[in-house]
């Protein structure tokens, strides 16, 4: 919806705009959405199709991680062969799921490369990492992709309360030049619902759960998510009626804006309507979070757990979590690391500095080691774990920080997609586009019609 002014007729002046309207609307429009964990299938029923479900009848759930500033490529990939390997120093964390997770050795991502545009490989690795297009080198002049998340939203989202939900662990900007002259958009995004429209990821996980679940203690979210569904009604109609009552007093190209306005609102009720089909909400017994806490690493594990109740609620089963923005400088006191992670990601080959940044991709990978430990705990309808009826991408979008490049990115596909994919084993795809990837991902989903994605060359027959 823009955020234009409605632009005042000259003989007869209102007094209000389109963003008094919005103010008016405000936060009673913020739709909560949470699929109850005693009807898990539901939101398969809706359709009737078998649109993101597995054989066994059970949600397929799908998640794309982002960790920043590539990997230190010696101590990241295995040692062996494809069905017999050794995990890599930094991906040690990972050995008790071995059998459940995929390493994908020789995925690129050619459009992160700078070429005639020079400098910017941060902004490019965030930016392109799911759109797979090239970015247009321009702090104002936004010109992006559809991100895949949002592709495989626009396809199942319609059978869950959210279509998607977007997670980070950073904080956000979305105006203004960031990297080389890219605008800061490209860096904070990992999902575009189009080539101008970063779908900015919540980073507290208070608002998440809010959103999620409803205000209030266990016991009291339920109503107090009907009351909130009700106001939300009431004041969307009166929104609407007040702004209609306009209509006679505004000119031609005020009532065009006042149309665009009104198409926004339509779709916010029909929004309203979608996540009434779904009844009540989970309640979870469990406090909501009291906002960001003060230590990256809980700040990191909450909004996974965040994820997992999602999926576990069949709340959704397309998310994104950017872990942090390429090109993240953050310090890591609690591992004994003062310097920046950026800054030491240049290490130009000084072994101590290689050391340090081997201990952050170490990190990260014991953070995401916890997720999955978290997803394979909880049992789904069918007696399989999340995990199993999950398939997860874990990775980043530079390969070797140090250089900037963009080809053999680190990637870990993590699940089995409901028993689709086969894991425990560490494929060598030969250079082969990222996108790639996630064209069998969507087969998986059965979104079978999706031919082409980013810079994709067809499928990977290797999972």
């Amino acid at each position: 919806m823009s955020t234009n002014r409605v632009q005042q007729n000259s003989t007869q002046p209102t007094g209000l705009t389109r963003r008094h309207f919005l103010r008016g609307v405000g936060v009673a429009i913020a739709l909560p959405a949470f699929e109850s964990l005693t009807r898990p299938a539901f939101a398969a029923q809706v359709s009737g199709a078998a649109l993101a479900t597995s054989a066994t009848g059970a949600p397929i759930r799908t998640a794309f991680v982002y960790f920043p500033n590539g990997a230190i490529p010696a101590a990241w990939w295995p040692t062996g062969e494809e069905t017999s390997f050794t995990l890599g120093k930094t991906m040690a964390p990972l050995a008790s799921f071995q059998d459940k997770i995929n390493i994908l050795r020789g995925l690129d991502h050619n459009n992160a490369f700078g070429g005639k545009d020079g400098g910017g490989d941060h902004a490019r690795a965030t930016g392109v990492f799911l759109t797979g297009v090239r970015l247009k080198k321009s702090a104002t002049d936004i010109q992006a992709g559809i991100s895949i998340d949002q592709v495989l939203a626009k396809e199942i989202g319609h059978l869950t309360r959210f279509p998607s939900l977007e997670l980070s662990c950073d904080y956000n900007r979305k105006s203004g030049a960031c990297d080389s002259g890219y605008s800061c958009a490209y860096q904070y995004n990992l999902s575009w619902s189009g080539p101008k429209t970063p779908m900015t990821p919540e980073a507290n996980p208070r608002l998440v759960f809010e959103r999620l679940f409803g205000t209030g203690s266990h016991g009291q979210r339920a109503e107090n998510f009907q009351r909130r569904q009700a106001e939300q009604r009431s004041v969307l109609d009166y929104v609407m009626d007040d702004a209609r009552g306009m209509e006679k007093r505004l000119g031609t190209s005020d009532n065009r804006k006042l149309d665009q306005y009104l198409t926004g609102l339509r779709d916010i009720e029909s929004r309203i309507e979608s996540a009434e089909k779904f009844g009540k909400t989970a309640d979870p017994d469990m406090d909501t979070p009291s906002g960001i806490p003060a230590s990256y690493e809980e700040h990191v594990q909450l909004m996974y757990d965040m994820m997992v109740l999602a999926f576990q609620t069949d709340s959704t089963r397309i998310a994104t979590m950017l872990l942090a923005h390429d090109g993240s400088n953050r310090s890591f006191a609690d591992i004994g690391i003062s310097e920046g992670h950026h800054d030491l990601s240049h290490h130009q080959n000084r072994k101590a500095w290689i050391d340090k940044v081997a201990a952050i991709d170490l990190w990260y990978a014991q953070q995401f080691s916890k997720f999955l430990q978290k997803l394979d705990s909880v049992k789904d309808t069918d007696g399989n774990s999340l995990l199993h009826n999950s398939q997860i991408v874990y990775g980043g979008g530079n390969a070797d920080g140090n250089r900037h490049t963009h080809t053999n990115l680190p990637i870990v596909l993590a699940g089995a997609a409901g028993g689709a994919t086969k894991p425990a084993r560490f494929l060598n795809l030969h250079s082969k586009p990222a996108c790639n990837l996630f064209l069998s991902m969507a087969d998986r989903l059965g979104a079978t019609n999706i031919t082409r994605f980013g810079d994709s060359t067809g499928r990977l027959a290797e999972l």
